[in-house]
């Protein structure tokens, strides 16, 4: 058997900087307090736990009076900073700078488009961190739309600016502003911002690849990664043998049968550690049929 790690794949920029950051963190108070998990990926999370990180909700910030709260990848809305600003909360930032740089033409779109009764119209998932953040950068006035159909409840004969989460689909973020370009109507203008991390969408042409390449794929990611779900299924099509799976214990070995190769993979939010593991749970499988 052929066990092949994509070497494309795992943490991103943002990512491994937020992980950095945390570690300082805690190097240097012992307890930190991520708003949030730090990273969609639980077998991660479990390990930074094990040096003091605690995942905690809104709700718990009235608890945390001179903590040391941690703004993971995915950024958070000025409310967030304000309302720790008044519990006397010690902020660490670590916001990617992707993420941050996309809130500033959030409120720079949102501006613009007051001066021409127009529209933001954001390609996102809703409730997903990093577009909560981005909503709240304007107090929410944001059209999250997800899928081809929630384009009926846009204004065509209004101006509209259309951008994106950083981790969706360009395949998807391009057919959906053909798609408003179309229907706008009486001179309104459209504004497309593609503002998809390169990072990230890069990584669909050589995931699609080194799928093709092995006869089977497992990927790798946490339940609660938006961006596993999309790369996931840039795999699928691409063999649709291919197996999510959150860690190495997941892996049936019925799924291997006749497979010459596997290869594994996984989203932003998986560590590089974990699909070593998971190689080495592949090739012990082999070894003892």
């Amino acid at each position: 058997m052929r066990i092949t790690i994509d070497d494309n794949s795992g943490f991103c920029f943002g990512v491994v900087r937020a992980i950095d950051v945390a570690e300082e963190s805690l190097r240097r108070v012992g307890e930190v307090y991520s708003l949030g998990d730090i990273v969609h990926n639980r077998i991660e999370v479990q390990r930074l736990e094990a040096l003091g990180l605690h995942t905690v909700t809104q709700d718990d910030m009235a608890v945390l009076r001179g903590k040391t709260l941690l703004i993971r990848a995915h950024g958070e809305p000025p409310r967030t900073y304000a309302h720790a600003e008044e519990l006397g909360i010690e902020i660490v930032d670590a916001t990617c700078p992707v993420v941050a740089r996309l809130q500033r033409v959030v409120r720079e779109a949102y501006a613009k488009m007051a001066t021409v009764d127009g529209r933001v119209v954001l390609l996102g998932k809703r409730g997903h961190a990093e577009v909560i953040g981005l909503t709240g950068q304007v107090a929410d006035d944001v059209i999250v739309v997800e899928r081809e159909e929630d384009l009926e409840m846009l204004d065509y004969s209004h101006p509209i600016y259309f951008l994106s989460q950083t981790t969706q689909s360009i395949e998807l973020f391009n057919h959906l502003a053909e798609i408003i370009r179309g229907r706008m109507t009486g001179g309104a203008e459209l504004t497309v911002n593609d503002t998809i991390c390169r990072r990230v969408a890069g990584r669909e042409a050589l995931l699609a690849e080194f799928s093709a390449s092995v006869d089977v794929v497992l990927f790798v990611c946490g339940r609660k990664s938006s961006n596993g779900k999309v790369l996931s299924e840039v795999c699928r099509k691409a063999n649709p043998r291919c197996y999510n799976i959150e860690e190495a214990a997941d892996v049936d070995i019925t799924w291997l049968a006749d497979a010459e190769s596997v290869g594994i993979c996984g989203a932003t939010s998986t560590p590089r550690w974990l699909m070593e593991n998971v190689a080495q749970a592949v090739e012990a499988m082999c070894n003892n049929k």
